[in-house]
């Protein structure tokens, strides 16, 4: 299980690299954007990550 952990932060961390070498303008404005973000929708964002990550892995596992 420790070794699948890590694989899959491993992969995380490709994905969310991708972006920000493709196209490091949309990337710098995405962020400025939630920098003007309330506290509250910034997390409402962090929720509707989290439920859509646990779907995924319910729908495939």
């Amino acid at each position: 299980m420790g070794r699948t952990l890590i694989i899959a932060f491993a992969l995380m961390l490709v994905l969310e690299g991708v972006i920000p070498f493709v196209a490091p303008a949309a990337w710098r404005e995405t962020f400025a954007r939630l920098i003007r973000l309330a506290d509250g929708q910034i997390r409402f964002v962090g929720l509707g990550s989290m439920v859509l990550g646990l779907a995924i892995l319910i729908v495939f596992s």
